[in-house]
C-alpha cells in the first residue's frame, strides 16, 4: 500500500494549483460578490483538461482515475470551491453523456464538452424528490422517433446558462420507482424549457441555481442515455464519483482555510506575542491539520474503491463524502475562529469559503443519507467481512 503520489499525478496537482492561483484567485471574490458565472475561466481549465477529466476518451475525455481527478479538484477548491463545485458537476455530468450516449450523440455533444466550450448540468433533484429520488415524477413518454417530456426540476447548477440537460426522467409505470427511470440528454435550449428565477443562495454564488421546468418537451430517441429504464442505476454510479467529487471540494476548502489560518497565526500579535505562540492555538491548529489529512485520505481511499470497482465502493464514497465535508466544514469555522473578527468580513476568504463548504453537507445526498446509505451496509449478513 503506497500513500505516495507518482510523479505524474504531482505534476496534475501542481498545473491544477498553478492555474487556481492565475485564473481563479484573482476573481473568486469579485464572483462570489457578484455572482457572476465565469465561463471564461472555465473554458480555460477545458484547456487544460479539467472539463474531462474522466470522461472516456471516445468522447474527447482524458479518462483519468477517479483518484487522480480528485487532486486536480482538491487543488482549485482550495482557492474557489463554488466554481470548482461547478466544474465537478459538469464532468459527472460530461462522464455520463461520454459513457451511455448513442455514437452520434457522444460525437456531436461530447468534444464540446471535455474541451469546456460547451457544459452540461446534472437534473436529477425535484421539487417533491430531494433524498428519495426514486420518486421523481418528470415524464418522458415515447412518441415515434422521439420523447415527449413534461415535468420540472429544481435547484439544478448551471441551470440557464449551460448547454446540456443529463436529466432523469420517468418511462415506466407512475408506480415503478427506480425501474422505470431513464436518462436523456436533452439540449438545453430545447423549445418547451423554462428557467425559473436564479436562486439567491448563502454560498455557490459564482454558479446560478435554477428550477426548469419541461412543457411538451421534445427529444430525438436517440437521445436516450443507455436503455430505457436504466436511468436510475446511470444516476447512482454517477452519484458515486460526484460523493467524492463534493468531498474533495471540502477538503480543497479546508486546506485553503487552513493554509489562511496559519499564515494569519504568523503574523497576528496580541499581548506582546504571535498568536502562533499561545499552544491553546497551537492545539487547534494540530486537530484541524488532523481532520484535514484524515478526510483527504478516507476520499482517496473511496476514489481508489471506486477505481478498481469494488463492491463496496458505493458504501465507501458515502462515508467519504459524510466525514469529508463535516470535518472540511468544521476546520474552515475553526480557521474562521482563529482570525477572530477578521475572519468575518470579506476582506479575507474565510467567510466566503465557510458559505462555499456547508451547502456540501446537503447535496448529492445530505449527509443523514449518506448514513442511511452507510448502515444498510453494514446490517448486511457478509458486512462484517467486507467492510474493513
Amino acid at each position: 500500500m503506497d500513500f505516495e503520489l507518482t510523479e505524474e499525478q504531482r505534476a496534475f496537482a501542481d498545473t491544477a494549483r498553478e492555474f487556481a492561483q492565475a485564473e481563479l484567485a484573482p476573481h473568486a471574490a469579485h464572483w462570489d460578490a457578484q455572482a457572476i458565472f465565469p465561463r471564461e475561466a472555465i473554458a480555460k481549465a477545458g484547456e487544460l483538461g479539467f472539463c474531462g477529466l474522466y470522461a472516456p476518451e471516445s468522447a474527447g475525455g482524458l479518462a483519468l482515475p477517479r483518484l487522480d481527478a480528485t487532486l486536480v479538484f482538491e487543488e482549485m477548491a482550495a482557492v474557489d470551491p463554488s466554481t470548482t463545485a461547478f466544474i465537478t458537476i459538469h464532468n459527472m455530468a460530461t462522464w455520463m453523456l461520454g459513457s451511455w450516449a448513442t455514437d452520434a450523440v457522444r460525437d456531436r455533444w461530447g468534444p464540446l464538452l471535455t474541451s469546456g466550450e460547451k457544459l452540461a448540468s446534472y437534473c436529477l433533484t425535484e421539487p417533491g424528490a430531494g433524498s428519495d429520488a426514486a420518486s421523481l415524477k418528470t415524464r418522458a413518454e415515447r412518441d415515434g422517433d422521439a420523447y415527449v417530456i413534461n415535468g420540472a426540476k429544481a435547484f439544478i447548477s448551471g441551470a440557464g446558462s449551460t448547454d446540456v440537460l443529463v436529466l432523469m426522467a420517468r418511462t415506466g409505470a407512475a408506480d415503478s420507482g427506480a425501474s422505470g427511470i431513464s436518462a436523456f440528454a436533452v439540449p438545453a435550449d430545447t423549445p418547451g424549457i423554462h428557467y425559473g428565477k436564479k436562486e439567491e443562495k448563502m454560498g455557490w454564488n459564482s454558479q446560478p441555481t435554477r428550477a426548469i421546468s419541461f412543457d411538451n418537451v421534445c427529444v430525438p430517441a436517440d437521445h436516450l442515455l443507455g436503455a430505457e429504464g436504466e436511468g436510475f442505476k446511470i444516476a447512482m454510479k454517477g452519484l458515486d464519483g460526484g460523493r467524492i467529487n463534493i468531498a474533495t471540494c471540502s477538503v480543497g476548502a479546508a486546506q485553503g482555510a487552513l493554509n489562511a489560518a496559519q499564515q494569519y497565526l504568523h503574523d497576528r500579535r496580541q499581548f506582546g506575542k504571535t498568536l502562533a505562540s499561545f499552544q491553546a492555538l497551537q492545539f487547534k491548529l494540530a486537530d484541524m491539520a488532523t481532520e484535514l489529512v484524515a478526510a483527504r485520505q478516507m476520499v482517496r481511499l473511496a476514489a481508489a474503491k471506486l477505481d478498481a470497482g469494488a463492491r463496496d465502493a458505493s458504501t465507501y464514497c458515502a462515508m467519504a463524502k459524510r466525514f469529508a465535508t463535516d470535518a472540511g466544514f468544521t476546520v474552515v469555522n475553526e480557521a474562521l475562529q482563529l482570525h477572530g473578527g477578521y475572519g468575518y468580513i470579506r476582506e479575507y476568504p474565510l467567510e466566503r469559503l465557510l458559505r462555499d463548504a456547508r451547502v456540501h453537507q446537503i447535496l448529492e445526498g445530505t449527509n443523514e443519507i449518506m448514513r442511511v446509505i452507510i448502515a444498510r451496509r453494514m446490517l448486511e449478513a457478509d458486512a462484517p467481512q467486507a467492510i474493513r
